[in-house]
């Protein structure tokens, strides 16, 4: 089998027999952000399917919204050059979560999400692909600020978020979670000023 890597700064192809098997958006050391695919639906039950990972957010997701899910999310990086991205453990070869952004209306401004099944905990791997999605944000051009909340219970959240940057905005109350939340704000200019 012939496999073929092309790699664009940070954009990787993988290319076997012609045919385009895998898109790697972002590399680090431990981890490979990618396109979401179907053959990432039973992953995602370990993230987003888990009631304890999901408990700080609106709950766990059901098996049949899932792949509904994955293909709003490969659709939004067909759309837009940016989504949510399949988490992918590069020792393990295991989609351990997803991060990215969730986007609704023009670019300028989009929400920063990341989730990751309780294997991965304590480990960085969010810290890591977080930075990782800043960058792919400051490269795409179009995003001028990245917006982010989590649930005040969720202190390993908050401390990722202040550590890679954003701005601590005070609460704001969300509609999906319905409840007040911190929200944090980074703008595109800051990490910038921080490279």
């Amino acid at each position: 089998m012939f496999r073929r890597i092309i790699k664009r700064n940070t954009f990787i192809s993988i290319i076997s027999e012609g045919i385009l098997v895998m898109t790697v958006l972002y590399e680090t050391k431990r981890l490979m952000l990618r396109i979401f695919e179907d053959e990432h639906l039973e992953s995602t039950k370990s993230f987003w399917g888990d009631e304890d990972v999901m408990a700080l957010c609106s709950g766990a997701t059901t098996e049949e919204l899932l792949s509904q899910i994955i293909l709003g999310y490969r659709k939004c990086h067909e759309k837009t050059g940016l989504s949510v991205y399949a988490v992918e453990e590069k020792n393990s070869g295991c989609i351990i979560g997803a991060a990215g952004f969730n986007i609704s209306g023009n670019m300028d401004t989009v929400e920063l999400i990341y989730h990751f099944n309780k294997n991965s905990w304590g480990q960085g791997y969010a810290t890591e692909a977080v930075k990782a999605c800043l960058d792919l944000a400051i490269h795409h051009g179009s995003v001028k600020l990245i917006t982010a909340s989590c649930d005040v219970k969720n202190v390993g959240s908050l401390k990722i978020l202040k550590n890679v940057g954003f701005i601590d905005k005070g609460t704001k109350y969300f509609e999906d979670s319905n409840q007040d939340e911190p929200y944090f704000e980074f703008t595109i200019g800051d990490l910038k000023e921080n490279k």
